[in-house]
């Protein structure tokens, strides 16, 4: 595979906080698209006109897709990505495994340490 590609309205306000919390590289960039590069796959976002936020947990607008990130420490990530602005929902289905954050274009994604 070569990239996953997220809806979203401002693609360059998405892939810094992807930047910051991934520490990947801008590889291409204009108004309308963004690309991050990594180890094998590459994280793009595109610019989607009337876009609207899923809904998770609930399903009124559906989540479509979700994004999962190892990480050595679940604590620092999560502080990490809240910092950059994540929103942690009340709703965790993980319990102390993993961690779901919403994006903050509203994609849900998680943290998973291990």
């Amino acid at each position: 595979m070569r990239g996953v590609t997220l809806d979203c309205s401002d693609p360059g306000v998405l892939a810094r906080f992807y930047q910051e919390l991934t520490g990947m590289p801008i590889a291409f960039s204009t108004a309308e698209f963004v690309a991050l590069t990594g180890d094998g796959c590459d994280l793009g976002f595109q610019q989607v006109e009337e876009y609207r936020a899923p809904s998770w947990p609930g399903q009124d607008v559906p989540q479509q897709s979700h994004l999962d990130f190892r990480v050595e420490d679940l604590d620092a990530a999560e502080a990490l990505a809240l910092g950059l602005g994540a929103v942690k929902p009340d709703h965790q289905p993980g319990g102390e495994r993993w961690r779901v954050l919403l994006d903050p274009a509203g994609h849900p994604f998680c943290l998973s340490s291990g």
